[in-house]
């Protein structure tokens, strides 16, 4: 009975972990992120990698109304059953962001050049399609700012538009 149990689960576990494979479907992929809500609309490169069939990084610099954030981010990501191509992912991350003399942002009463630092926790969907090259997110990524007078900003989303490489 043991030997059959043991058996049933190491096909069971043999299964699980080739649909894992097949699940992720790019190992890194590069393209243009889109940050939008409360505050200027910032916009740029930004580059995905998979480590693994679940842990990802993601790298970007945008730009936007003398505003210039520099970003990484973690990311756990699964496939969503019966949904092919498409996957949840939740991660976090710490953002720069460079605000020039002439950029309120923030609610900053001091106009001159400074520097940001941020937390930003994410909880997003991401579309493979399957019969082509490309990806798409879209996500929550609310701003969680440490540095003056520290601030939380809740209506931050990003959209990305990514060319998927194997």
């Amino acid at each position: 009975m043991k030997k059959l149990a043991l058996s049933v689960f190491s096909i069971a576990l043999l299964v699980g972990s080739s649909a894992t494979v097949k699940a992720q479907s790019y190992r890194t992929a590069l393209g243009v992120g889109i940050d939008v809500g409360d505050g200027p609309t910032l916009g740029g490169p930004q580059i995905k990698h998979f480590f693994d069939n679940q842990n990802a990084g993601n790298a970007q610099v945008l730009f936007g109304d003398n505003v210039t954030l520099i970003g990484v981010d973690y990311s756990y990501n699964q496939p969503i059953r019966g949904a092919r191509g498409l996957s949840w992912y939740v991660g976090i991350g710490p953002q720069l962001t460079f605000l020039d003399n002439n950029s309120i942002w923030f609610d900053d009463k001091h106009r001159d050049n400074h520097t940001h630092v941020a937390i930003r926790p994410a909880v997003g969907l991401e579309f493979k399609i399957p019969s082509a090259p490309l990806a798409f997110h879209f996500d929550w990524k609310p701003w969680w700012n440490l540095t003056h007078n520290s601030s939380f900003e809740p209506s931050r989303f990003t959209l990305g538009f990514k060319f998927t490489l194997k």
